[in-house]
């Protein structure tokens, strides 16, 4: 575990910065005192946090669901940043190294943790989340102490904005891997962010022949195929039912129109094999369950309403799975051999970062750009980093 202590006086540690959440809508910039990395410890200098959608519930709203925050808490778990201090035990780190953040420290104890499940440790300490207390602090600090066994080394040639989107790719790739697509797959994203364009990708990666990205927003939607993250498109329709059966039919009639798109051969797309359902809305899950054809899978990936109505028994009759997925395992030196890959047929992904902040003091307007899905110009918002430089006002 993390060796970062509660901010002190004593002789050996050093000042830092950083950008603390204290109420909704309420950061500011503070003074923290960090000690020296301990043995099993790196210290690394953070640049670069992509800015996720929990990280944005408790800033709108000092909670996330059900989980209150209960003391003041730094935000930010997708970063990346420069090795700066090196554990007296740790071998294969050196100051200087690029390295991507793994923020997710579970006890390594457990059952699920020997299997390898250790997204789902009970124990689990996670950065930017107020579910265990005390909180475990962001990483939108000018420095953190991290254990060296959750860092992961970047090849040079890799921008520190990419190792940061290693996180969500991280998602996409463990929901790539509980679905066990069959080769020559056809698959159905719902959700253009940042989280469904890495989930297309990654089913188009793992030999997925046909992936359908759909999504409310036409501009989300043509970004997706343009940009090589799915193979088709399809704008949902706005449209709402006043009764449980009317958004049903809906459901259904979604499903049968996304169905009916053809393919590159000039097919239709038919039933799909799975579904990947990226929003959280009731009306995409329940069509997520009528465009899979029999014994095919809905993975679950969104965290949006938490109790919701859906067609069970078009899923139970159909033998449709459904798949939950929560955050990662073992996905980092995927995701890292994902993005250092030169494929003509690979997507761009650091197109996923649209709009990049400077400094801690720009933690607000960043915040306030991560709540909007075009920018003042009309221009998409996927993904807002934050890059940061501590010597521009901090002593190294």
């Amino acid at each position: 575990m993390t060796t970062e202590k509660k901010p002190d006086l004593a002789p050996n540690t050093r000042q830092i910065r950083a950008s603390v959440l204290h109420g909704a809508n309420d950061l500011r910039v503070e003074t923290r005192s960090l000690f020296p990395p301990g043995p099993a410890d790196l210290q690394i200098a953070v640049r670069s946090t992509g800015l996720c959608g929990s990280d944005l519930h408790y800033y709108r709203h000092y909670r996330n669901g059900d989980i209150i925050v209960r003391e003041p808490m730094s935000l930010g778990h997708e970063s990346a940043g420069v090795v700066v201090g090196v554990g007296s035990d740790v071998k294969n780190f050196k100051v200087g190294d690029k390295v991507a953040l793994e923020v997710g420290l579970p006890c390594e104890q457990c059952e699920r943790c020997k299997e390898g499940r250790y997204n789902i440790c009970k124990g689990m300490n996670f950065r930017s989340s107020a579910k265990a207390f005390p909180h475990a602090q962001g990483t939108l600090q000018d420095r953190i102490n991290h254990p060296a066994a959750w860092c992961h080394k970047l090849p040079e040639d890799v921008p520190l904005d990419l190792g940061a989107i290693l996180e969500p790719l991280s998602v996409a790739i463990h929901a790539s891997r509980r679905a066990r697509l069959p080769a020559g797959a056809s698959v159905l994203v719902f959700g253009a962010g940042a989280v469904g364009l890495l989930v297309a990708a990654m089913a188009k990666i793992s030999g997925a022949s046909t992936v359908v990205i759909a999504d409310i927003d036409a501009g989300r939607v043509n970004f997706a195929v343009q940009n090589k993250f799915s193979h088709i498109g399809f704008t949902v329709p706005m449209k709402r039912g006043n009764t449980v059966d009317e958004n049903l039919a809906i459901a259904r009639e979604t499903a049968a129109e996304i169905g009916k798109i053809a393919k590159e051969s000039g097919e239709p797309v038919g039933e799909v094999d799975a579904v990947f359902e990226c929003t959280g809305v009731p009306s995409c899950l329940q069509a997520a369950i009528y465009a899979n054809r029999p014994g095919g899978k809905v993975l679950i990936i969104g965290m949006g309403t938490p109790i919701q109505t859906l067609p069970i028994s078009a899923a139970a009759l159909r033998e449709v799975d459904l798949v939950g997925v929560f955050r990662y395992a073992n996905t980092y030196p995927t995701g890292i051999e994902v993005v250092s890959k030169k494929d003509p047929d690979y997507p761009d992904f650091s197109k996923i970062v649209t709009h990049r902040y400077r400094g801690l003091e720009s933690a607000e307007a960043a915040f306030e750009m991560a709540a909007k899905t075009k920018d003042d110009k009309g221009n998409l918002v996927i993904k807002v980093v934050i890059e940061t430089d501590e010597g521009e006002k901090a002593n190294l």
